[in-house]
């Protein structure tokens, strides 16, 4: 469904005047993408039938420390697996916007690297990257494709010490500098564009409260009662939403 002319002429006038927005991205935008949402009922009691642990198991700092072999062949299947999905349509024009100063940051907790993959330069991942994997004992770094292409469990050709994932795992905190540096970003904006997410969520409680103007503009799909909480608010899915709104103000532009 199109976006009212008003509707998309308010967030157009919006992103053109602010001076610095940052945005931040959640779950809708990678389930946009084609990536599983793990955390879906189906899905999650497949996960627990195949590898007789829940998700939240699997990926507990505890079953990585204790259970090495069986963490790893639940990562690579389920986790970097679907990295042969690209980066959505909302993830590509977001670069788009970065490119027009439109976007000063994105801010997520997602762990797949779509803004990166997309081309998005200005990213902080709160939750670390699959692409980033580190060996505990002596630091040499190992890209994702070494995790991916191991058979057991992969360990580091210096020391011989079982590799691990740059992700935040159950059971660990983010790294306090990691959140200061996102919570400055926030703090600053003259815009805070939510994108897929609800404003109850992990990331926008951990991070909204940062949030010292007054447009904060939400995308996501479903309706929420928090959706009050917004200054702006549009239930449309995210990437159709950023589209129509490129090409209204490349239309704008030109005219």
């Amino acid at each position: 469904m199109a976006l009212e002319k008003k509707v998309l002429e308010k967030l157009a006038e919006i992103l053109e005047n602010s001076k610095y927005t940052v945005v931040l991205s959640g779950y809708g935008m990678i389930i946009e993408s084609g990536y599983p949402a793990l955390r879906d009922g189906d899905i999650s009691y497949d996960i627990e039938q195949k590898y007789g642990y829940s998700l939240e198991e699997l990926l507990h700092s505890s079953f990585y420390s204790t259970r090495k072999e069986l963490f790893f062949d639940f990562y690579r299947n389920e986790i970097l697996k679907p990295l042969d999905i690209p980066p959505g349509k909302g993830f590509r024009i977001l670069k788009e916007m970065e490119d027009e100063g439109l976007v000063g940051q994105i801010i997520t907790r997602r762990i797949f690297g779509l803004p990166q993959r997309a081309g998005c330069k200005n990213v902080i991942n709160l939750h670390g990257s699959v692409y980033n994997n580190h060996c505990p004992h002596c630091g040499k770094a190992y890209p994702m494709e070494y995790i991916r292409d191991s058979t057991k469990v992969p360990l580091c050709e210096v020391c011989n010490t079982p590799i691990k994932p740059d992700i935040v795992l159950f059971g660990e905190q983010v790294d306090n500098s990691v959140i200061t540096r996102a919570a400055e970003e926030v703090s600053k904006a003259d815009v805070l564009l939510v994108l897929g997410t609800k404003l109850s969520s992990a990331l926008c409680r951990q991070l909204t409260g940062y949030y010292e103007g007054s447009k904060l503009i939400l995308i996501t799909l479903y309706p929420h009662y928090s959706d009050k909480l917004a200054d702006m608010v549009i239930n449309q899915r995210v990437d159709d939403t950023l589209e129509e709104l490129i090409t209204y103000m490349k239309k704008k532009r030109n005219d």
